[in-house]
């Protein structure tokens, strides 16, 4: 039997469940323990309306995975509604508060950034749920800031953390021996390689990501940026990201006239070798595709060495979620070692953990690997938390009026 399809006993839960009260000092671990089993108890023959990314078959997959064993373990449904963009689904739960519907047709969603902060704002949210699942006494708070902090947005709750994230490049080491370790060092690498070196366009995810490094790596004094955005601020902290921008784009694919759409399009050009450079969000990405057999076993990751952006990504239940009872159940789930060690396993998604090694039983920190694969970064360089969300439509905005034409 594989050990990540051993159960957790019922004995285990309440112990995380008396574990997570210990932070919750007006709730008694008895009344949590209660509370608890009084939501499993509801969430049974219910149906969770998961809108999730569906752009990977990996993770198509996982979700597939965690959807089976919450119908085997708590006899809860999991319907996988395959999304592109998460904004897409803020507008419909924004559209049913405006309509008065009551129980929406949304039960949980997969989101961070910019999204979460309309939702917060916009009293879109069902909550706050995340601390008192039983699992979250296991996160990372302390070492993992961002698992409470959203694009310098305090989540307060509303979302539960699911994984970790940090901005990746990967190279073929037979062809690129050393690779750009800063951006100084990326703009001499596009010099000596014109033509060979690029980035998704914006607004695609992992193209405004790279224009959010450029922009940290320009500002000596970020304070700004972990504000809301006034037009003051965006129009000091962006004069030189436009200037170095400016000097990179000539030098890039096509003469930077033309982007690759999407992260998925960059890997392939990477891949066919007309690109010596791609980027990712996920530091074991690189992994994944030498272990499918998509890239070759010279690729290797690495991020720039004074850090480069990271977040958590999260689960969120909004207001009217017609299966809220359900949908925690389900997020508590994702949160568990099991869940967590097979998400991270490179053979199913290679997503890091959000969870602390330190605050599992021997047994379960021996579902996560210890052993290094190939292709995953050597040298994990700091993580630079994401500026404010507010500051990403504007930086959209004005680099399509810039370069989208």
């Amino acid at each position: 039997m594989h050990p990540l399809s051993q159960a957790p006993t019922r004995r285990h839960w309440l112990q995380l469940t008396t574990v997570s009260a210990v932070s919750l000092p007006f709730w008694p671990a008895a009344q949590a323990e209660t509370a608890w089993a009084a939501i499993e108890k509801r969430a049974r023959g219910q149906t969770v309306y998961f809108n999730a990314w569906a752009g990977s078959p990996a993770i198509n997959a996982y979700i597939q995975w965690a959807s089976a064993q919450a119908k085997e373990r708590y006899g809860v449904q999991v319907e996988h509604v395959k999304i592109s963009d998460a904004a897409d689904t803020v507008r419909r739960v924004r559209n049913e508060k405006a309509a008065g519907k009551t129980r929406g047709s949304v039960d949980l969603v997969w989101i961070n950034g910019e999204n979460f902060l309309a939702m917060k704002r916009e009293q879109l949210l069902f909550g706050p749920f995340a601390e008192q699942l039983p699992h979250f006494a296991l996160v990372d708070t302390q070492g993992k800031p961002t698992t409470r902090l959203d694009f310098a947005e305090p989540t307060e709750g509303f979302e539960a953390p699911w994984g970790m994230a940090q901005l990746t490049f990967m190279v073929d080491a037979q062809r690129t021996p050393e690779p750009p370790r800063s951006l100084a060092a990326l703009l001499a690498f596009a010099k000596a390689h014109p033509g060979r070196v690029s980035y998704p366009r914006p607004p695609n995810f992992h193209g405004t990501t790279f224009v959010k490094q450029v922009l940290m790596d320009v500002n000596r004094d970020r304070s700004a940026l972990y504000r809301p955005v006034t037009d003051t601020a965006f129009s000091q902290a962006t004069a030189p990201l436009w200037t170095a921008l400016d000097a990179l784009h000539p030098l890039l694919w096509r003469g930077g006239r033309q982007f690759p759409l999407s992260a998925e399009a960059q890997r392939q050009m990477f891949a066919d070798g007309e690109l010596l450079l791609a980027l990712t969000f996920n530091p074991n990405d690189a992994a994944n595709e030498i272990a499918a057999g998509r890239f070759a076993k010279s690729v290797t990751s690495y991020q720039f060495d004074s850090g480069t952006i990271g977040n958590t990504h999260f689960l969120a239940i909004p207001f009217n979620a017609a299966a809220a009872d359900a949908a925690q159940v389900f997020a508590n789930f994702l949160l568990s070692p099991m869940a967590q060690a097979r998400k991270a396993d490179i053979a199913a998604w290679g997503d890091p953990t959000v969870l602390s090694m330190q605050k599992l039983t021997p047994a379960d920190r021996a579902l996560f690997g210890q052993q290094r694969a190939p292709g995953q970064v050597e040298r994990s360089a700091p993580t630079i938390p994401e500026p404010h969300g507010s500051w990403v439509e504007p930086l959209e905005r004005e680099w399509a009026r810039r370069y989208g034409g």
